[in-house]
């Protein structure tokens, strides 16, 4: 028995120094953020701060004219329009894949499921060109619309597996039997997937939300304006020309994480279930 509560107590002890050691990163943002740039320093990024201010997140949002500092106000609202489309736009047309592919198996669906699937190992890097050209040809390149379908079509293939896996735990009994009462494809979709699809969207919408609000490298290829730019790359390029104010690069950074971390705050818990709902058939 004494054993067994040491064992415990080192478990836990393990994870709460991993926990501190985890956090350690946030605490030095937090604690430089609320600092004047005159107590910002290398030796002194440990020391809670004399005087507490928000004047650095201030700079950081609406940026410093006078020493050259763009602020981050627009770049966030502009992360906000490109985010809010990008990820009802993808978790809806995966839902659609997913549902047919898992209740309404055609020939070749295997085949179509796996080159959907083989989406997902694509870089990055490798369509960058491809992409761009495709984005002027059509006149999107340069604009959020333009961000917002490349997010969109890299979005369907984890999106499509999401809610496969989730659809395919839903048992087909329930679709016969709304197509007994004359419901058709759509009908089914509406009335019998849709009610219960709470889980698996939450799972997409976080996901989605999480890869496209962070995401660097398409908006700094894809956007070529400061007044377009997702607010990941307005952050790379907060600092003046004269000098770098880490009290305010460091503002700026928790500006930037702010959404997603209040995401995970308040859907964190819907999140893990929706990952455990149909992880195992009943």
């Amino acid at each position: 028995m004494r054993r067994s509560r040491l064992l415990t107590l080192f478990i836990y002890g393990s994870l709460l120094l991993l926990a501190v050691f985890y956090l350690i990163p946030i605490y030095v943002l937090v604690v430089n953020a609320l600092k004047d740039y005159r107590e910002v320093s290398v030796e002194a990024m440990w020391r809670l701060p004399q005087n507490l201010t928000l004047a650095s997140f201030a700079k950081a949002w609406n940026g410093d004219p006078t020493t050259g500092m763009q602020g981050l106000g627009q770049n966030f609202l502009n992360s906000v329009y490109l985010v809010v489309p990008a990820v009802i736009l993808s978790v809806f047309l995966g839902s659609i894949n997913g549902y047919v592919l898992a209740h309404w198996r055609f020939r070749g669906s295997e085949v179509l499921f796996f080159l959907l699937l083989f989406g997902m190992f694509i870089p990055y890097q490798s369509v960058l060109i491809p992409l761009v050209k495709l984005l002027m040809a059509i006149g999107l390149y340069g604009s959020i619309p333009g961000l917002i379908l490349a997010h969109v079509v890299y979005g369907i293939p984890i999106t499509t597996l999401i809610f496969r896996n989730y659809y395919a735990q839903i048992p087909r009994e329930l679709s016969e039997s709304a197509q007994i009462d004359g419901a058709g494809v759509l009908g089914v979709y509406r009335y019998v997937i849709v009610p219960l699809s709470a889980p698996g969207t939450v799972v997409a919408v976080i996901w989605q939300f999480t890869q496209i609000w962070n995401d660097f490298l398409f908006g700094v290829v894809i956007t070529n304006k400061p007044s377009v730019q997702p607010i990941t790359v307005a952050l790379n390029n907060l600092a003046g020309s004269f000098i770098v104010e880490w009290n305010v690069q460091m503002a700026g950074a928790l500006l930037a994480a702010l959404p997603t971390l209040l995401i995970y705050i308040l859907m964190g818990r819907y999140f893990i279930r929706g990952l455990l709902a149909g992880s195992v058939k009943g």
